[in-house]
C-alpha cells in the first residue's frame, strides 16, 4: 500500500474546456451530488453532453441510496447528462455500457480495471470506482444523468470500507486527475457515440464485448434478492437486456440490476 503524501491538485479546466463542444464541462468546488446538480440542469433545459465536476461531494449516493464520501480533491467525481434516442428497452445497458467504456480507458492508462457486473470498476476484488445511472423526466423528454465516482489519490486511511481501494494505493504513485477525466470522457462519449448510431450490430458487439470482459462472468456467485432471497450459480454470461445469466441448481435464471440488492463472487 502506498505510504506517498498525496499533493491532490486542483482540476486544471484548460484540457477540460477542449472538450467542447461536444461536451461542456462545469467544474464546482464543492457540491451535495453531482447527479442532483445534472438533474437539476437536465430538467432546465441543459443539451446532451453537460459535464459537472465536483472537486468535494457531500453527500453522494450509488446504487440502493448507499452514501459515498472521500476527502477533497481525492477522486473523480462527475456526472454527465445525456438524452439517447435509442429504444428506452435499450436504455438498461447504458450503465454496463458506462462501467466498460471507463474500465477500458482506465486499462489503457495501465491500471488492471476489471468489470463487476453491473458496473462496479474493481482492481483485484477491491471497488475503486462506482457508476449510478439514472433516468429522468423533462420538460424535452426523458434523460439519463450518468454519475461516476473514482478513487484516484485515496490513502489506505482515507478508504471508507476495507473493500475499497485507489488508483494511487494500486500504483504507488499519484495520477493527474485532470488527464484522468479528459482520459474517462473521451472513453464514454466514443462508446456512447457508437450505440446510438450502431443498431443491432453494435449493441451485439457492446454485449460480446462487456462480457467478455467482465470479471464476474465465469465464476460462482451469490446473488441477494430484494426480500432476502438469495440465488446461487455459475454466472455464465449477460442476455441480451443486459442481465446476468445465472446457472443455478433449477436451471438458469436472469437478474437486472434494478432486482438485484448485491452480488458476490462465492469461488474465491
Amino acid at each position: 500500500m502506498t505510504a506517498l503524501p498525496m499533493r491532490r491538485p486542483s482540476l486544471d479546466p484548460s484540457p477540460l474546456a477542449a472538450l467542447a463542444p461536444d461536451l461542456v464541462v462545469e467544474i464546482l468546488g464543492t457540491t451535495t451530488s453531482t447527479n442532483a446538480v445534472a438533474t437539476d440542469r437536465a430538467r432546465a433545459g441543459a443539451p446532451e453532453g453537460l459535464v459537472v465536476v465536483a472537486e468535494h461531494q457531500t453527500a453522494g449516493r450509488g446504487r440502493l441510496d448507499r452514501s459515498w464520501q472521500a476527502p477533497p480533491r481525492s477522486s473523480v467525481i462527475f456526472s454527465l447528462v445525456l438524452r439517447p434516442v435509442v429504444p428506452l428497452a435499450s436504455w438498461p445497458w447504458l450503465p454496463l455500457l458506462t462501467g466498460h467504456a471507463l474500465g477500458k480507458a482506465l486499462r489503457a492508462e495501465g491500471y488492471d480495471v476489471g468489470v463487476k457486473w453491473p458496473n462496479d470498476l474493481l482492481i483485484g476484488d477491491r471497488k475503486v470506482a462506482g457508476i449510478l445511472v439514472e433516468r429522468i423526466e423533462t420538460p424535452d423528454g426523458p434523460a439519463a444523468i450518468i454519475g461516476v465516482g473514482l478513487n484516484v489519490s485515496l490513502t489506505p486511511d482515507d478508504l471508507p470500507v476495507p473493500t475499497g481501494t485507489s488508483l494511487a494505493i494500486a500504483s504507488g504513485a499519484e495520477p493527474d486527475r485532470t488527464a484522468l477525466l479528459v482520459a474517462l470522457l473521451r472513453s464514454l462519449q466514443e462508446a456512447y457515440d457508437v450505440w446510438q448510431v450502431g443498431g443491432s450490430a453494435a449493441a451485439s458487439h457492446l454485449r460480446t464485448s462487456y462480457a467478455a470482459g467482465c470479471v464476474t462472468v465465469g465464476r460462482d456467485v451469490r446473488v441477494d434478492l430484494p426480500g432476502g432471497s438469495v440465488l446461487t450459480g455459475r454466472a455464465t454470461g449477460v442476455d441480451p437486456g443486459g442481465r446476468l445469466v445465472v446457472a443455478g441448481p433449477d436451471g438458469e435464471t436472469a437478474v437486472g440490476a434494478g432486482d438485484v440488492v448485491h452480488v458476490r463472487a462465492t469461488d474465491r
